[in-house]
C-alpha cells in the first residue's frame, strides 16, 4: 500500500506550525504520517512537538530550510513512504488538498504541486501561474510546467531515487529553485500544478526593488550566492550558466543604484562576497559568519571618488607649489 508522509519545516513558529498540524489532522485522505523537522528553534516548538502523540519530529541545528528539506526527505525515504508532502510552517493545505492531489497520479513519474493562493485573502496566487492572477480565472484542473516547492509539493520516492535530495549547502533563498531545475531540467520530469489541490501561503513576493539594510539583511548573500547554482541546475551549458550569472550581477547593481535610496556603495559591496564564493563554490557561510561580515564592512570608512573634488584639491596644490607663476598669470589677465 501507497502510503504518504506530511513533511513541514520549522524554525521559531510555533503557533504557525500547529496550524499548519491542525489541516494536515483534518485532511479528507489523512496523510499516514507527519513529520517536522525542527531547524533548532529556540522557542517552545519542541516542548509543543513532544505533546503531539500524532506527530514524529527531528530537531537539528539551524541548517536552513535546505537543510530542513534535505534531512526531511532522506528521512522520509528511508523510512519507505511512497509520497512525501513537503511545506513550510508559515502556511497550510486546504481540507481536501491532498485527496485531490492524488488523483492525478495515474502511475506516469511527474512532479505533483498544489496551486499555492493567498492565505489571506483565498483567492489570488502568491506567485505567478501562467497567465492567472486569481484561482477563478483558471479554466484547467492540471497547470503543466508549473510548480513551486516546497509549498504543498508532492514527491514520489523514484523522483528521489533518480534526482536525490535538496542540496543542505544552499541553507535558504534558490534550494527549492535549484531542485526543481534538477527535477524538471537535468531528468526531464514533467511538473504540473494541481488546481483544485489549494495550499494557502502568506503573500510575501521578494523584490529588491524594497529599500533593504545591507547591514542587517543576511539573507541577501544567500539570494546573490545561490543564484549561480541555480542557473547551473537550469542550463545545460556551463558557460552559459557563468554569461547568465555575470547579467544577473549587472542587473542586480543596476537595479540597486536606481532603486535603493540608501547605503548604496555599501550595498554593492555586500555583494561583493557571495558572488565570489558563488564562482569559488564555496558554501561555508552561515547567517552569523555574513551578518560578522557585514558588520566589519559596516565599521569601514566609505571612500568614494568626486571629480570636482579631486581637480580642486590639485588646483590648490598648485598654487601652493608656484604661487607666484600663478599671481603673474592671473594679473596679466
Amino acid at each position: 500500500m501507497e502510503k504518504v508522509v506530511a513533511l513541514i519545516v520549522t524554525y521559531n513558529r510555533k503557533n504557525l506550525l500547529s496550524e499548519c498540524i491542525d489541516a494536515l489532522r483534518n485532511q479528507t485522505r489523512r496523510p499516514d504520517s507527519i513529520l517536522v523537522i525542527n531547524n533548532g528553534s529556540t522557542d517552545e516548538t519542541e516542548q509543543w512537538l513532544t505533546k503531539q502523540k500524532d506527530v514524529e519530529f527531528i530537531s537539528q541545528n539551524n541548517i536552513g530550510s535546505a537543510g530542513g528539506f534535505s534531512t526531511g526527505i532522506t528521512h522520509a525515504f528511508k523510512q519507505g513512504f511512497t509520497w512525501v508532502w513537503c511545506m513550510d510552517d508559515d502556511g497550510y493545505p486546504k481540507n481536501d488538498a491532498l485527496e485531490n492531489i492524488l488523483k492525478y497520479d495515474n502511475g506516469d513519474l511527474k512532479l505533483l504541486n498544489c496551486a499555492v493562493l493567498d492565505k489571506e485573502n483565498k483567492n489570488s496566487f502568491v506567485w505567478a501561474t501562467k497567465n492567472y492572477k486569481t484561482i477563478k480565472d483558471v479554466n484547467e484542473k492540471c497547470i503543466e510546467g508549473v510548480g513551486h516547492p516546497f509549498n504543498g509539493t508532492l514527491l514520489h520516492r523514484k523522483i528521489i531515487e533518480r534526482v536525490g535530495v535538496p542540496s543542505a549547502k544552499f541553507f535558504l533563498w534558490g534550494d527549492e529553485t535549484e531542485y526543481l531545475h534538477r527535477i524538471v531540467k537535468k531528468n526531464k520530469i514533467p511538473v504540473f500544478t494541481i488546481t483544485d489541490s489549494i495550499h494557502y501561503h502568506p503573500s510575501t513576493r521578494f523584490s529588491i526593488k524594497q529599500e533593504w539594510d545591507y547591514a542587517t539583511n543576511w539573507k541577501m548573500y544567500f539570494y546573490v550566492r545561490n543564484r549561480y547554482a541555480v542557473l547551473k541546475a537550469k542550463l545545460d551549458f556551463k558557460p552559459f550558466a557563468v554569461v547568465h550569472y555575470a547579467c544577473f550581477l549587472v542587473a542586480f547593481a543596476a537595479v540597486i543604484l536606481v532603486f535603493q535610496k540608501t547605503g548604496k556603495v555599501k550595498k554593492l559591496q555586500a555583494m561583493l562576497q557571495p558572488s565570489l564564493h558563488a564562482f569559488k563554490n564555496n558554501y561555508d557561510a552561515t547567517p552569523a559568519s555574513v551578518l560578522k561580515e557585514l558588520a566589519i564592512l559596516r565599521s569601514q570608512k566609505l571612500v568614494t571618488f568626486s571629480l570636482s573634488k579631486s581637480l580642486q584639491k590639485l588646483f590648490t596644490r598648485s598654487v601652493n607649489k608656484y604661487p607666484t607663476v600663478i599671481n603673474q598669470n592671473s594679473s596679466a589677465a
